[in-house]
């Protein structure tokens, strides 16, 4: 497996299949919404497996803080640490690219262990976001 920085127009397009796949006919988040117009200022992250994509992510660095977002695997490859290792990946590269040590995401309430298990913490209330609960969470790196 590969994850790498999504740059060429390639692997743009590989990170939005993905995210369409699980977002947008996975979970039937409207399309609207998931493209939500913040991805020429994300730092976009895809995964390969046998150069097929499988996974992705974003992150924007947003005021004193890095927003992760839009962690995505294909059904068939969850499981498998493949999540984990994606946000491996973007914790490596706000560490190594930026003075950032505090991290946000919103969760979707069913992925909270997943997040807790990387030490984000519950912040708040839960929120409803295109028909998904979802909770926020921080961590400190």
């Amino acid at each position: 497996m590969e994850i790498k920085l999504a740059k060429d127009s390639q692997e743009i397009l590989d990170h939005l299949k993905v995210r369409e796949i699980v977002f947008i006919d996975g979970q039937q988040v409207p399309r609207d919404l998931e493209h939500d117009g913040l991805d020429r200022e994300a730092t976009l992250i895809v995964a390969y497996l046998n150069s097929s994509p499988i996974g992705a992510g974003r992150y924007r660095l947003v005021d004193n803080y890095a927003k992760i977002e839009r962690i995505a695997v294909l059904e068939e490859y969850r499981y498998l640490g493949i999540g984990k290792k994606i946000m491996e990946f973007i914790e490596n590269e706000i560490r190594e690219n930026t003075n950032i040590e505090l991290l946000k995401l919103n969760s979707q309430c069913s992925a909270a262990p997943f997040y807790e298990r990387l030490d984000y913490k519950k912040k708040g209330d839960t929120f409803t976001e295109a028909g998904i609960e979802h909770i926020l969470m921080v961590k400190v790196i």
